[in-house]
């Protein structure tokens, strides 16, 4: 969750923005007002008899606007003046606040043709993606809330994307805190069960070959078809003494949660696993999450020397590539050297793909932790 001090400067800037709305409409009010005493002085005889003198005078002073209205009284002049002032200023001022809103606007029309401002608040790149995604997972969202449909997938991936308190979002669109708290629940549960099969998935052999990048095509790694490694997210100590040992990880001395991803050489996740306890080693995991049920003879693997299990995915008639270990010598031969850069030189792929997630998704922690990792790495 936000800090309270960050939470804090949010409620504040809402409270703001409420102000300025308040003002928005006192102004409406005022122009109102204006309009009808403006109708009613045209209406009495004795405004009309003092406009008919004026404008066999000065027809120029007459216009449509309030400050046509004249007087012979002077008080009532300054008075008119004043009036036509403070209208004038609340009408600008009208004009900057509608200006203004736009911003807090979060309808389709508003973000249409604003891709900055999709990305900034969603993650996704374009508004195109964000409506393709809107309308895959629409037949399955609640239509029977307060929120419309659209707004309800926009909470929950502002929520993904900034981690912001329920309280804050509630306040942006309107809704109580349980409601809120029910959208962001429900949207991900529908995001999880339908996005996730939809995008992760393992890729055809021949169609992988065709579009091999060329760091792949020119090495001893032209065969690979996947690259693995766990990645661990640091969660709230569990208050459960089984738990709290299950999730303690020695590596991270933090209680996490361990995932194994499986990546593509053009960069795609093709394999997430369900979340382990932090303890729980990656070769367990590898063994234990379905992912070998993926593996085709003949593929070959990259991973990290935590994945030492040859014999594993011998059985599976396909090939593991791990760094070289030294074996008790002091130090590796030239030729593992060369090797291991070869291999580090791939392998840094995945570890972009798990850069990436951690950086532009902070909430990668709390419930509903494996449906919130699934879609967050899509």
């Amino acid at each position: 969750m936000g800090s309270p001090q960050r939470n804090k400067r949010r409620l504040d800037k809402y409270h703001h923005f409420m102000q300025l709305k308040r003002r928005l409409e006192e102004t409406n009010k005022v122009e109102a007002a204006l309009g009808l005493a403006e109708l009613a002085s045209r209406s009495s005889a004795s405004a009309s008899s003092s406009l008919s003198s004026l404008s066999s005078s000065s027809p120029s002073l007459l216009s449509s606007s309030a400050s046509s209205i004249t007087c012979n009284n002077p008080q009532c002049k300054e008075t008119l003046e004043k009036v036509c002032r403070e209208c004038t200023s609340l009408r600008t001022e009208n004009v900057a606040l509608k200006k203004y809103m736009q911003n807090f606007d979060v309808s389709p029309y508003s973000l249409s043709g604003n891709d900055e401002r999709v990305k900034t608040l969603t993650g996704l790149p374009t508004f195109a993606k964000l409506m393709v995604v809107f309308n895959h997972i629409l037949p399955h969202l609640n239509t029977f809330l307060s929120i419309d449909p659209f707004k309800q997938l926009l909470l929950t991936l502002i929520r993904l994307r900034f981690n912001v308190a329920l309280t804050y979002l509630a306040l942006t669109f309107g809704v109580s805190v349980p409601t809120a708290s029910r959208v962001f629940n429900h949207c991900i549960d529908i995001m999880y069960a339908h996005l996730v099969p939809l995008l992760v998935f393992w890729p055809d052999r021949t169609e992988l070959r065709k579009s091999l990048p060329l760091s792949f095509r020119s090495t001893a790694f032209q065969k690979c078809t996947c690259i693995i490694d766990c990645f661990e997210i640091f969660i709230d100590r569990p208050s459960n003494l089984k738990a709290r040992a299950q999730t303690y990880s020695s590596y991270k001395s933090h209680n996490t949660m361990k995932y194994l991803i499986g990546i593509t050489p053009q960069g795609s996740v093709s394999f997430i696993s369900l979340g382990w306890g932090g303890r729980t080693s990656d070769k367990f995991i590898t063994e234990n999450s379905g992912f070998l049920n993926c593996v085709q003879p003949g593929d070959v693997i990259l991973a990290d020397r935590g994945f030492d299990m040859h014999d594993t995915f011998g059985v599976c008639q396909a090939q593991l590539k791990i760094p070289a270990f030294t074996k008790g010598q002091k130090q590796l031969d030239p030729l593992d050297v060369e090797y291991i850069r070869g291999l580090a030189a791939v392998r840094i792929h995945v570890e972009r793909v798990i850069g990436t997630v951690r950086q532009k998704y902070s909430i990668l922690r709390g419930a509903h932790i494996n449906d919130i990792f699934g879609v967050c790495s899509r």
